[in-house]
């Protein structure tokens, strides 16, 4: 019985799919290389990705084209092991992929009160009984005194979590944040990373999150991305980056 069982579960573990495969992945703007020949893959539901990098290394562009908002010149991508994007075609749009994504200004309505920021992504996919979800996920994030203020009175902090909640609601499987915390001061940013990271483990949800600051990478991550002039420099968790031959990655990381 036991070696029944056994044999079950490593077949079950072999034949699991990756959440998130990237395969020879390459991105031209204006034909100059973004991104070039990018091949990684997540295999554990619920994990903390950072993708790390310099200004213009391409962090932006592979949250983007995992979110379907860019197509790629050639390569594919899997999410969970259905094709979303192949070549220049997106083959799953973005609407269709369960995916959140915090952008670096946050992107909140202006004329919208708190409320109507969180609810606008329920009211489109017309998810009945919208209102008990966003109450108690506000409730969550302590916002709920602040669902009639509008954006422009709220600090950073607050913008912060009601972008959070907006994309919670929606309940995606994976999130993409881009330098959300990039505009805060520093002991904001200590405070959100602790709650972005308790998020993650508590809703289950598996992150990709860009940075250029290494140590924000170093403290979060349960994989690091490092990206270098459009390729991949490294890849692997924040331990074997400390002991990793690679010069770059010495030199970035200061080591």
């Amino acid at each position: 019985m036991y070696a029944f069982w056994k044999k079950g579960f490593i077949q079950s573990t072999m034949e699991r799919e990756p959440v998130i495969q990237f395969i020879n992945c390459t991105k031209l703007f204006d034909g100059k290389t973004i991104l070039r020949n990018i091949s990684f893959e997540v295999n554990e539901e619920n994990t903390f990705t950072t993708i790390l990098g310099k200004t213009g290394s391409g962090k932006t562009t592979l949250l983007r084209l995992l979110a379907g908002l860019e197509k790629l010149n050639e390569g594919c991508i899997y999410i969970n092991g259905k094709t979303v994007s192949e070549g220049n075609k997106i083959i799953v749009p973005p609407y269709e992929r369960n995916i959140g994504f915090i952008f670096q200004d946050l992107a909140l309505w202006p004329h919208f009160t708190v409320y109507q920021n969180i609810e606008f992504g329920l009211k489109q996919k017309k998810i009945s009984d919208y209102k008990s979800i966003i109450m108690q996920t506000m409730n969550e994030f302590g916002i709920t005194d602040l669902k009639d203020n509008f954006t422009h009175q709220l600090s950073g902090g607050q913008q912060q979590l009601v972008a959070l909640t907006r994309s919670i609601v929606l309940q995606p499987k994976l999130l993409l944040m881009d330098e959300p915390l990039a505009n805060l001061d520093v002991k904001l940013k200590t405070q959100m990373r602790k709650r972005i990271k308790q998020l993650a483990k508590e809703k289950k949800i598996s992150i990709f999150y860009v940075t250029h600051d290494h140590k924000e990478a170093m403290e979060m991550s349960d994989k690091i991305i490092l990206l270098h002039e459009g390729a991949i420099a490294f890849y692997g968790t924040p331990e074997q980056s400390i002991y990793s031959d690679n010069s770059f990655l010495k030199e970035f990381i200061e080591v």
